[in-house]
Formats: structure tokens, C-alpha cells, sequence
């Protein structure tokens, strides 16, 4: 991924709250491909370097370890071999009612029924 301009934190350097959103991200989509839906539970990051802007970084996450509705996943961030930011997050597999209790989940779930069939 390359980060622009506008997710600066300092001069020519992400904010480490958008390097943080990244992370969870690439994270929380391994847990939900692997048990679908997931969601966040526990997550921290550890900063090693400074992640320049406008340049193309690597992000990974893999599962550690599951147990039951729990997956541990780390995840990190580089460039080349050099890794700019590392997470490790716990994960929980939660009941589809978990978004459909909400208009929007439910609005989400019934354009997915919709969707032209592929």
C-alpha cells in the first residue's frame, strides 16, 4: 500500500493512528476470511521505525493461534525486509445478528442478496 499525502502525521511521516487502522485492518480481514464475521477485540502495535508517505510498503497479518471463537493474528508492516510497525490483535467470531442488529447491517446484508448473481 503507499500512503498519501493527507495521512501525515508529521512532515513526509503516516500518523500512527492511520498506520494503526491499516494494521487492524489487514488483520481483522485474515480473521474474518477465516471465520466469518469477526471482530476486534484486543489489539496493540508496536512502532519500530518511522512509515514515510508516498511510498510502496508491504502489509501482512497471519494467524498465531486460534482457540474456540478466538483467533490470534499478527500482523506487520514493512518496507522490503525492514519491518515499520508490528501488531498483534485478538480476534472473536461473533453471530451474523451482531451487524444485523443495526439499519445499516441490515441494509448491507440485503444489497449482498440483491447483488446480480455471478
Amino acid at each position: 500500500m503507499v500512503f498519501r499525502e493527507e495521512h501525515q502525521g508529521g512532515p513526509g511521516l503516516v500518523h500512527g493512528g492511520i498506520v494503526g487502522a491499516a494494521l487492524d485492518e489487514a488483520c481483522g480481514l485474515l480473521a474474518t476470511w477465516y471465520r466469518f464475521p469477526a471482530v476486534t477485540a484486543r489489539f496493540t502495535i508496536r512502532f519500530r521505525k518511522p512509515v514515510p508517505i508516498k511510498q510502496a510498503l508491504e502489509v501482512s497479518a497471519r494467524v498465531r493461534k486460534e482457540h474456540g471463537r478466538r483467533l490470534e493474528i499478527a500482523g506487520a508492516l514493512r518496507d522490503g525486509d525492514e519491518v515499520l510497525a508490528e501488531a498483534e490483535g485478538t480476534f472473536l467470531h461473533v453471530p451474523l445478528e451482531h451487524f444485523l442488529a443495526k439499519p445499516e447491517g441490515r441494509a448491507a446484508g440485503e444489497a449482498w442478496r440483491q447483488r446480480p448473481a455471478q
